[in-house]
């Protein structure tokens, strides 16, 4: 099991209010979602309403295919009509595939990106 992160900003410049930011990452988060199949989360910078910290995390087979979609992401990230890509960075992390115990919640990193992926993953267990 891989899992690839991508850590990024969008520069909204024409935004005046939240709710102008809130149409346009919206909208992004949901492109992402349904073109790759990823989960997509604004991790920061919730009340500036021209700057969206987001991040956004995939599982595959393998590292390739984890780089590739990124590769795809990160380029369509480049050239959003609605904002601009600021700082982005990108995170492969390699599980073991096999059958390892499940981690104890008090050794996990509590970083925002992190809780939402454990979040997104017991919510997908029980559903």
């Amino acid at each position: 099991m891989v899992i690839g992160v991508l850590q990024f900003e969008i520069l909204i410049p024409g935004a005046e209010s939240l709710k102008d930011k809130r149409r346009v990452i919206a909208s992004l988060k949901d492109r992402l979602h349904r073109e790759h199949m990823v989960s997509v989360a604004e991790v920061a910078s919730q009340d500036n309403p021209r700057l969206a910290r987001l991040g956004l995390a995939l599982v595959a087979t393998d590292g390739k295919r984890a780089g590739q979609v990124l590769d795809q992401i990160s380029a369509k990230l480049r050239n959003i009509r609605e904002g601009q890509l600021g700082d982005m960075s990108r995170t492969i992390i390699h599980g073991d595939g096999g059958d390892a115990p499940e981690p104890n919640p008090a050794d996990l990193d509590t970083g925002l990106l992190e809780q939402e992926m454990q979040a997104r993953a017991l919510r997908a267990d029980h559903s």
